[in-house]
């Protein structure tokens, strides 16, 4: 039995929105390992958990899932957000 993790997506470091960082998403750990396919070279395996992603409005909901589907999970702690004030005149200094 493959292990779950539950998360809260990460801010995309490219943009400067927050769009569906508030949901929580339960995603499967890989069974087996990628192996290059003989015919074409692309790695893949045996493994459909892997294409799946659940995503959740709460972290109580993923976990209430997870417990109700006899899932073995972790959860990952939402990172804390911290900022980092100052003023303009300080990039020249």
């Amino acid at each position: 039995m493959s292990i779950a993790r539950i998360y809260q997506r990460p801010k995309n470091a490219m943009s400067s929105g927050r769009a569906r960082t508030t949901s929580w998403v339960l995603d499967f750990a890989p069974a087996e390992p990628k192996q290059p396919d003989p015919l074409t070279g692309w790695a893949g395996s045996g493994d459909t958990r892997d294409q799946l992603r659940l995503s959740f409005p709460t972290q109580e909901a993923a976990i209430a899932y997870a417990e109700r589907e006899g899932l073995a999970f972790t959860v990952v702690p939402a990172p804390t957000r911290t900022l980092k004030l100052q003023s303009y005149a300080d990039n020249f200094r």
